[in-house]
């Protein structure tokens, strides 16, 4: 299992939507919100990623592809 730290940033458009629950359903990883900030008009999570390289670059390419920001934070862990 490989673990990633990131910072997703949600604009207006995304702030309502279940991010977060489709990126566990549908890629099979597991995030663990460490800090978060979302108001009505954007939001940000800082949080750690886990799971299969595949599936991660996956989930990663998929957030980017849905609007979301996404800065790598740090080293990749692997466990």
């Amino acid at each position: 299992m490989i673990e990633v730290r990131v910072k997703l940033t949600f604009p207006e458009h995304l702030v309502r939507e279940p991010i977060v629950a489709k990126l566990v359903r549908d890629f099979n990883v597991e995030p663990n919100i460490r800090r978060a900030n979302v108001t009505d008009h954007e939001g940000w999570i800082v949080c750690e990623i886990g799971g299969q390289a595949t599936d991660l670059d996956r989930a990663l390419d998929w957030l980017r592809d849905q609007g979301l920001r996404v800065d790598l934070l740090g080293d990749v862990v692997e466990s």
